[in-house]
């Protein structure tokens, strides 16, 4: 049972006085065991308990952003997972990827997606871009103890802005260390183990302004030369119908891209690759 509850079913007093718009600060009144960084931990090192997911990559578009994620979770030299999705809506207009300690990451990221649709519902409006990337920092900096015993967890936030300073940048990104530093990228980024091949194979091919459609299928050649180098990388896997998770975030909201699409992307990719393998 949650710290401060009554068992008589009285709510704590902690629910009825003037509320705060920040979730997390009231989960840390109310209950803050439940908090990922709040939970005690056995001494030493923890990372290899638990799979860990892998390479993210957020292309900035003329119509905003494009954020994609391969599929592959592992343990130490194992696959602990074939199929695991690690990029989401955070709302309405923003996504967010994690690379990390997978249990970590996903519960990181679902107190984000709660975070900001109580921040709408207290102040009746939404947050600029910018304070949803403050607000993930404070959170990934709430889990730095456990980031000390290996279980670290460093998201990628990308989104399409509402009031941009410039209009020829609606799409922003926004790149994360364990320590909750906040750092705003130009053009593209990646994280994860993949992160230095994708990077690597964007460098040479984004442009800026590129189109949603064009910067799609960077993304998706990005997570292949990644998984090409890196063993905890998972490319498309045509045997089993796995394809990475790509999504976009525009003036028209978040959306993923359907099944039948991203598959005809990533085999056109394979295609490529099996008639010029180096390139």
């Amino acid at each position: 049972m949650a710290s401060g509850f009554d068992p008589s079913g009285r709510l704590p007093d902690v629910f009825t006085n003037a509320g705060t718009s920040s979730f997390t600060q009231f989960l840390s009144y109310a209950a803050p065991e439940l908090l990922p960084g709040r939970r005690p931990l056995p001494p030493g090192m923890a990372a290899d308990l638990a799979p860990h997911g892998t390479t993210i990559v957020a292309i900035a578009t003329a119509e905003g952003v494009v954020m994609a994620g391969d599929r592959r979770a592992t343990m130490g030299n194992l696959i602990a997972s074939r199929d695991i999705e690690k990029v989401h809506p955070a709302d309405a207009y923003s996504l967010i990827g994690i690379a990390g300690t997978a249990g970590v990451g996903i519960e990181l990221m679902r107190l984000f997606q709660v975070e900001l649709e109580h921040y709408e519902k207290i102040e009746g409006m939404m947050l600029s871009l910018d304070g949803k990337a403050n607000r993930l920092a404070s959170m990934v900096r709430g889990n730095l103890g456990a980031a000390m015993q290996g279980l670290a967890v460093v998201p990628l936030f990308a989104g399409y802005d509402l009031t941009p300073a410039d209009n020829a940048r609606v799409g922003r990104i926004f790149s994360f260390d364990v320590a909750g530093g906040l750092y705003e990228e130009t053009g593209y980024e990646a994280i994860g183990s993949g992160s230095l091949f994708a990077k690597a194979a964007l460098k040479k091919r984004y442009r800026a302004a590129v189109s949603t459609a064009d910067a799609i299928r960077l993304a998706v050649e990005a997570l292949y030369d990644a998984a090409d180098d890196d063993t905890a990388t998972g490319g498309p896997d045509l045997t089993r119908k796995i394809y990475p998770v790509v999504m976009t975030a525009t003036a028209e909201g978040t959306h993923r891209l359907p099944e039948s699409e991203i598959t005809a992307v990533a085999e056109d990719v394979v295609r490529g690759r099996m008639e010029n393998p180096g390139g």
